[in-house]
């Protein structure tokens, strides 16, 4: 087996995540990593990520329960991205409720909206 340790030096502590579907193989978003939420990943089987916007750890579906089972993890050539394949439990992975975060196409004449919805956010997280 190769030794290898993700690097987080690169851009300040964080890595991107793509996360993909492990059956279907259709791209459901992409967030970063910090070295915590990397080990919790590892350790719970379940994808943590790293907040940008909130400055804190983020375990995927903790609030939706819209969890993220990690089936496998790729490192990119230059230990600096990551790629999850994932069992996205609820079907969403989407805080807007879409299966995927890539809900929205570029037709040359404007945006279209491509994407499954799979629940309404208003009811899962609340608000108005």
């Amino acid at each position: 087996m190769l030794e290898l340790v993700p690097d987080f030096d690169k851009l300040g502590g964080l890595l991107p995540a793509v996360v993909q579907d492990a059956a279907t193989g259709e791209v459901l978003m992409v967030a970063f990593m910090n070295r915590e939420a990397w080990e919790r990943t590892l350790e719970t089987g379940e994808a943590h990520y790293f907040s940008r916007s909130r400055h804190t750890l983020w375990h995927k579906g903790g609030s939706s329960g819209h969890v993220q089972r990690v089936k496998e993890i790729y490192l990119d050539c230059d230990a600096d991205t990551v790629l999850l394949k994932v069992e996205q439990v609820g079907g969403a992975a989407c805080h807007t409720g879409y299966r995927s975060c890539f809900y929205r196409r570029y037709t040359g004449e404007g945006w279209e909206v491509v994407g499954q919805k799979v629940f309404d956010p208003k009811e899962v997280y609340g608000g108005g």
